[in-house]
């Protein structure tokens, strides 16, 4: 009912235009991105499996992580098969549903890891600022709340902003220059005012990145506090390094987010917002697995274990 109202809605059709204006490239993006989905797809489901069977990953941290290697695959793969499909093909359609399906999907992602990094953050500063407590702070229950939140907020975030494009009316094959259906491209080509559904996605994605930012950069305060504290130069460079993949991940997500958000709205402007919209989209969910496999011991050691015994099992 609210998909069409005196116009074709339902029937029309999107463009999504991606990197079509460099023909010459289309075979080497191919293979980049290709490369890319590869890469994120084999860390992030080899991070979950690795934190599955071995033993001394079973902490809150590691059981966090798994939740972010889960949300960064749903993300590259919402939007990386469409983005190497448009690549291949000439025609580079996608159905309203297809493109309204793919917003809500990335928009429950984006959202979800937005959170995901804040509750990380938190187990950081218990597990810095309180070590002594911290098994009995980050219990199994509050872990589940923990990471149920940023899912929970992700839907509701994604359904509210999904329901609001419904109402719009979009008439005939609309072009839409960017490889992803984000909510500004969307709203871009609508026929009717999008002023409602802008100021409700600029509200909401500000209510995010704030809040979000509000509670790592506090944690953060306190974890640096306790960690100038400490007498011991030993007991400084331990924490600093259970911190450091964390802060090196917060800072390329957020880092992206800020600078697409500084970026002008102009004509001029479509191709720096489709590079960081890629990065953010594809890129990041391909760095996450690695930052956390090579800056940490822990895993590492796990990884050299499990192919020890998976050769001593051959």
């Amino acid at each position: 009912m609210l998909l069409a109202e005196g116009n074709q809605s339902v029937g029309a059709t999107f463009t999504l235009l991606g990197f079509s204006e460099y023909p010459d490239f289309q075979v080497p993006l191919l293979l980049v991105f290709l490369t890319i989905y590869t890469v994120t797809v084999v860390g992030n489901l080899g991070m979950i499996m690795i934190i599955r069977v071995s033993p001394r990953l079973h902490t809150p941290m590691y059981f966090f992580l798994s939740h972010l290697s889960f949300v960064d695959f749903c993300y590259s793969t919402t939007v990386t098969p469409k983005l190497l499909e448009n690549l291949v093909v000439e025609d580079r359609s996608i159905s309203f549903v297809g493109c309204i399906m793919q917003f809500f999907l990335a928009c429950v992602c984006a959202v979800a890891e937005t959170f995901m990094l804040a509750v990380m953050a938190y187990d950081r500063f218990v597990a810095v600022c309180n070590p002594l407590l911290y098994t009995v702070v980050m219990s199994q229950k509050l872990c589940a709340l923990l990471v149920a939140g940023p899912y929970i907020w992700g839907i509701a975030s994604s359904l509210t902003l999904t329901c609001f494009l419904l109402t719009l009316s979009f008439c005939g094959s609309n072009t839409i220059n960017n490889f992803v259906c984000e909510h500004s491209v969307i709203v871009s080509v609508s026929c009717s005012d999008p002023y409602i559904s802008q100021m409700l996605c600029f509200v909401i994605a500000i209510f995010n990145e704030v809040s979000s930012l509000v509670i790592i950069f506090t944690t953060y305060i306190f974890i640096f506090v306790t960690v100038i504290k400490m007498s011991s130069a030993g007991g400084r460079q331990k924490a600093f390094s259970t911190c450091a993949s964390h802060l090196t991940a917060i800072t390329i997500f957020h880092g992206t987010i800020l600078f697409l958000y500084c970026v002008p709205n102009s004509q001029n402007s479509w191709l720096i917002v489709k590079i960081g919209s890629l990065f953010y989209t594809v890129v990041i969910p391909m760095l996450n697995p690695l930052i956390y496999s090579l800056r940490n011991k822990d895993v590492k050691e796990s990884v050299k274990k499990l192919i020890n015994h998976s050769i001593q099992v051959c």
